[in-house]
């Protein structure tokens, strides 16, 4: 079930550069359900299911498996973890929130007091472990380790669900389930759950050059534009999975643009129209690599990104599914 797929990748700790965890629990799930699985040096997991059309196309499908996060920078001498952002860590998301580093080390992330009207920036965050000086937190972390926010998923009404990591957790159990239920398809799936997509693209980068692949098509969140104060992008919770038509990374190739339309069309799910001012996804670093490589994305929209309570709506999800399912047959 779509849900408790997710909720079982959520739990998994995993920021950029660390993502074995996760890695892991989807090589679980997707046992006996694929013809290969293999790890590249980046962390990578890349998973083939192969199409049994004699003609068929190879189609990377891409979602990536990290999430932000805090990494350690120095410890002072009353025991407080001096941090640094690994990704895009927002100030106002920041301040007293429960974190998690991966040995079960919790602690409370924090901003130091400024002075007159000064403006809080990453250096002055602060991670308190409840050490009493630094000799005691250096016995529970080392400079170089990384925090999470701490894993709180909770359901909102019938259809919504909200926790960390939820960018790009979705997009994770998306294509596992594509990948367990995909049956007798047209095309080959080449699924890529990649690393540290949120420093740079970088796990999809190396992926796609390597697999260089037909089609190429990224799985993310993207923004919301239906809470108050909040307009753009013009996108809503609950209205459809967005087909990407920009974001600032890429413009989609208009054959792949288009075959997610017809698939939308296809499996009778309504779908919104993704026009992203800012951001990018693994689907530019696959249309980047060699000489060019048609791509797009199909995103799950997603209030509140980059904080501790990503939310979106299993509706969304669920017409994702049924969009992914068409498209692997459609492409030629």
């Amino acid at each position: 079930m779509l849900r408790d797929t997710l909720k079982t990748l959520l739990s998994a700790w995993g920021p950029s550069g660390s993502e074995h965890n996760v890695q892991v629990t989807i090589k679980e799930m997707l046992h006996g359900h694929v013809d290969n699985m293999r790890t590249d040096v980046l962390g990578n997991l890349i998973v083939e299911k192969f199409g049994v059309d004699d003609n068929a196309k190879r189609i990377m499908i891409s979602a990536h498996m990290d999430h932000i996060g805090l990494i350690v920078t120095a410890i002072e001498k009353e025991g407080f973890l001096r941090v640094s952002n690994v990704g895009g860590i927002g100030m106002k998301q920041s301040e007293f929130r429960h974190v998690v580093f991966e040995n079960g080390v919790e602690g409370v992330l924090c901003s130091q007091p400024l002075e007159g009207d000064g403006k809080a920036v990453i250096k002055d965050l602060f991670i308190d472990i409840g050490a009493a000086d630094a000799d005691e937190a250096r016995g529970m972390v080392q400079v170089g380790d990384m925090a999470v926010y701490s894993p709180d998923i909770f359901t909102l009404g019938k259809h919504r669900i909200a926790a960390p990591a939820m960018d790009n957790r979705c997009a994770c159990a998306l294509l596992v389930e594509l990948l367990m239920y995909a049956e007798d398809q047209k095309n080959t799936i080449i699924g890529v759950f990649s690393t540290q997509e949120e420093v740079g693209l970088r796990g999809a980068s190396v992926a796609a050059y390597a697999v260089n692949p037909d089609i190429g098509l990224g799985l993310d969140v993207t923004a919301w534009g239906d809470t108050p104060g909040t307009k753009i992008p013009d996108i809503k919770l609950g209205a459809g999975p967005a087909v990407k038509i920009k974001d600032n990374s890429m413009i989609a190739t208009p054959l792949v643009r288009d075959a997610l339309f017809e698939a939308a069309l296809e499996a009778d799910v309504a779908v919104q129209r993704e026009v992203l001012p800012f951001g990018g996804t693994d689907g530019a670093a696959i249309q980047h690599t060699r000489g060019g490589i048609p791509a797009g994305t199909l995103s799950i929209p997603c209030r509140y990104v980059h904080s501790a309570c990503e939310m979106i709506d299993m509706r969304d999800m669920d017409g994702a599914l049924k969009v992914l399912l068409h498209f692997v047959n459609i492409v030629e």
